[in-house]
């Protein structure tokens, strides 16, 4: 109908390159680790977080890469299986790679994995009337 807007217009607008400036709100923050925590928790990876939301992209991208890469070289199909939990695929991958040419493998599927239960919390916060 002309005039009315539809509920998709005020959808958050979140692409892999803009994840840091929605990493702006303790309570999104805070949100967006819980999620993370509870995707790998799911599979016994304990992830850890200081409480600290200072620099928080950068402290958990730091202890994911770390995770990632343990798992990586000891349980490949475990990180299979929480890269699908996250639902992130090979596309995802190779897209981020494309807009971060200088990260590595490992640094990749730490962002994808942010990005996603970002995206994750936003939407969830979006449809239950959050801001």
């Amino acid at each position: 109908m002309p005039g009315k807007s539809t509920t998709m217009e005020n959808l958050p607008d979140i692409h892999s390159n803009n994840v840091r400036s929605y990493l702006d709100r303790e309570e999104i923050i805070l949100d967006t680790i819980a999620q993370i925590m509870k995707d790998f928790g799911m599979f016994g990876v304990e992830i850890e977080y200081s409480g600290s939301i200072e620099d928080a992209y950068d402290k958990l991208h730091r202890q994911l890469v770390g995770q990632i890469d343990h798992l990586m070289n000891s349980n490949a199909d475990l990180l299979m299986s929480i890269l699908y939990q996250v639902d992130i695929s090979q596309r995802d991958i190779d897209r981020t790679q494309a807009e971060f040419p200088f990260y590595n493998h490992v640094e990749i599927i730490a962002h994808q994995i942010i990005f996603r239960d970002l995206k994750k919390v936003l939407f969830r916060r979006y449809f239950s009337g959050k801001s």
